[in-house]
């Protein structure tokens, strides 16, 4: 499965590579450290099976971002899983009003942050929308 990851904190990007290094299937990760970036990457090639976005962002925020990609034609139906420490109800109801596809919490725990990427990643691997 190939995977935007758009997150400005090297630790978190670092986190992450770590955590599905452990996974059993291999998934090729690109990463961008913010929307504008991840504007780039997209225009530029193949598009990713899914996205993983952060909401606190410099230059462009997630929600911004989110806002561009819905709006284009091209890249609308592509999934995007919020990965974020913000538990703002404001930024989660906006977020699944512009059309993402889950919103998860970082927890503080690192067991628990690859327990929930696990499942993320273990569900996006048999949908049918990857798939097709």
């Amino acid at each position: 499965m190939n995977v935007l990851f758009i997150e400005d904190d090297m630790i978190e990007a670092m986190k992450l590579q770590r955590a599905i290094s452990k996974f059993e299937s291999k998934h090729k990760i690109i990463e961008a450290k913010n929307g504008e970036e991840a504007l780039e990457i997209l225009k530029g090639g193949s598009l990713p099976d899914i996205i993983l976005l952060d909401l606190n962002m410099p230059r462009m925020s997630g929600i911004e971002f989110l806002s561009v990609v819905k709006a284009d034609e091209r890249l609308k139906y592509l999934p995007i899983i919020i990965l974020t420490t913000s538990e703002n109800r404001t930024d989660l109801l906006k977020c699944f009003e512009i059309g993402i596809a889950g919103y998860i919490i970082k927890p503080l725990k690192y067991e628990d942050y690859e327990s929930k990427l696990k499942k993320v990643f273990d569900y996006w691997e048999i949908s049918e929308l990857i798939k097709g």
